[in-house]
């Protein structure tokens, strides 16, 4: 299932902070990572697993996000640890070190194994949209497509804003579309309102 986001207010958001805060450069990668843990949290039957030894299903607190980095050996997924509980900036910065380990080949294996969802983000090769395959044992992953200036109406007035669509894949033995599709209404509330995420990252706080 797919959802088409707006991201002029988040675009906005991204450019103000790394403008304004020294040192922190925040990639829209980074934002969605944030907005998935926290529509996890908000939408806990995506956030489970299917374990096929015990045939039971497995349900998760905390959001484990995997995030797929292509290497010339393989995808590999480095996983943001409880990135519901993380600002944004930690999560930027954790993704980066991910990263730049995962490519020099020295990540440990608790690094990139036992993530609860995975994002597999093929926007930067100018893919507009894709169905990405689960991987297991979770049960669920976004693909996110390319970010566009797209013609849209607003108020009866047709604009130029930018968007991006992104597709939810599931494992319905344990995740049904309803719940998919609140997953999806989450994180579309959550990208085109991105003030939401930082409350949500004080009331953590607390």
């Amino acid at each position: 299932m797919s959802v088409d986001l707006d991201l002029e207010r988040l675009l906005a958001l991204r450019q103000d902070i790394n403008r304004e805060v020294p040192g922190v450069k925040i990639s829209v990668n980074d934002l969605l990572v944030k907005a998935c843990a926290l529509a996890l949290v908000a939408v806990p039957d995506v956030n489970i697993q299917f374990d096929e030894a015990a045939q039971s299903i497995r349900r998760f607190t905390d959001a484990d996000i995997s995030v797929a980095v292509a290497l010339p050996a393989g995808l590999i997924t480095p996983i943001v640890r409880s990135a519901n509980r993380k600002s944004i900036s930690d999560i930027s910065n954790e993704i980066h070190s991910l990263v730049t380990r995962a490519k020099a080949g020295t990540l440990k294996p608790e690094e990139f194994q036992g993530g609860t969802f995975s994002l597999s983000n093929l926007g930067m090769l100018g893919v507009r949209q894709f169905d990405a395959i689960i991987n297991p044992p979770q049960s669920a992953i976004l693909a996110i497509g390319a970010g566009e200036v797209r013609a849209v109406v607003r108020d009866g007035q047709i604009v130029a804003h930018q968007q991006m669509t992104v597709s939810l894949s599931c494992d319905h033995r344990v995740i049904d579309g309803a719940a998919g599709a609140a997953f999806l209404r989450e994180l579309k509330r959550l990208i085109e309102t991105p003030t939401l995420m930082f409350i949500q990252e004080t009331s953590y706080a607390r």
